[in-house]
């Protein structure tokens, strides 16, 4: 299930649950008491590294994660990895705070897992809205700004795989079907499910289900992993058009 499509899962009233995560005290702290000011907010935790992220992450399950990437000892990369990975059902969105918004460190966060990406210096309602947006599963950050920041990692990498032909999707997504290879191709190249039912003449939940089977097929967290791997296996090329189909 992409992050777009799977449902909240906390009642109506209950306020949205988060661990803010920085090594910097003040940061941390500024950020904290924010979101503890703003309405339908509740800081669960506050983390000052990766280790007491996944252990904080275990011990309150928040909805969402505010993760700083670059902390001494376990990263937020790394930090991500785990919460995902021993997350009880549902697990939390990861929103990764960063300085620079083409960041090796966001890549390798995205590719983790992570829901999305957010400028330390974004502002308090840009804040809010991130958090609201990513919590509700909102694709605000996967079509447009993590094919950005994909494009540009991926052509300084020399691991890419070749383009692939019209004759199917890449080995790495054989268990994909030409459709199902089709929307992720879409996807990745930054087009909304909208925007993608329009362009294959199919109605926009068709486009969810697929996308739904092809995040389950491939094991993946969020829409922004899926984005990741498209590029990566060679479904889509930076500036080239779609494979698969």
């Amino acid at each position: 299930m992409t992050d777009a499509d799977r449902p909240a899962h906390r009642p109506p009233d209950r306020p949205i649950r988060l661990l803010v995560v920085d090594d910097q005290f003040l940061v941390r702290s500024g950020l904290a008491a924010l979101l503890r000011a703003a309405p339908g907010m509740e800081v669960v935790g506050e983390a000052s590294d990766g280790a007491e992220a996944v252990a904080l992450a275990a011990e309150t399950r928040p909805d969402v994660v505010l993760m700083d990437i670059r902390m001494p000892g376990m990263s937020g990369i790394q930090a991500t990895e785990r919460i995902l990975a021993e997350a009880v059902d549902p697990a939390p969105r990861v929103l990764v705070l960063t300085t620079f918004d083409l960041d090796e460190y966001v890549y390798g966060a995205l590719r983790a897992g992570a829901s999305g990406f957010l400028l330390k210096d974004a502002g308090p309602e840009r804040l809010l809205a991130a958090v609201t947006a990513v919590h509700g599963g909102d694709a605000l950050f996967a079509p447009a700004v993590t094919r950005r920041l994909v494009e540009a990692f991926t052509r300084m990498s020399d691991t890419r795989s070749a383009k692939p032909s019209d004759a199917g999707p890449p080995p790495a997504l054989t268990s994909l079907t030409g459709r199902e290879a089709e929307v992720l191709g879409l996807v990745a190249r930054g087009l909304t499910n909208a925007e993608a039912a329009d362009r294959l003449f199919i109605s926009e939940a068709t486009v969810k289900t697929h996308l739904n089977r092809t995040m389950s097929k491939l094991g993946l967290t969020s829409r922004a992993q899926a984005v990741v791997l498209a590029y990566e296996t060679g479904l889509v090329t930076p500036g080239g058009a779609a494979g698969g189909g």
